[in-house]
């Protein structure tokens, strides 16, 4: 490798939003993220799915005959 054409690496500390830290290595000397592993709905397991506008009722609905007609036979 070539001396004095490499940025200095870091080990730093990256902070997210909810205040959890982790030991990262970078170039730079700071990084802030808004959400991490610790608050993030698909780590945390808290996922909420959101019928938004009755979708799901909207799909019953219009289905509604196709589905019956398959239980029929």
């Amino acid at each position: 490798m070539k001396e004095g054409i490499h940025p200095e690496y870091h080990q730093i500390n990256a902070k997210c939003a909810c205040g959890n830290e982790v030991p990262i290595g970078s170039v730079n000397k700071e990084v802030r993220v808004e959400i991490c592993s610790a608050c993030h709905p698909f780590f945390t397991g808290k996922q909420k799915l959101v019928d938004t506008a009755g979708r799901i009722e909207k799909y019953k609905k219009r289905y509604a005959k196709h589905f019956e007609n398959q239980k029929k036979a």
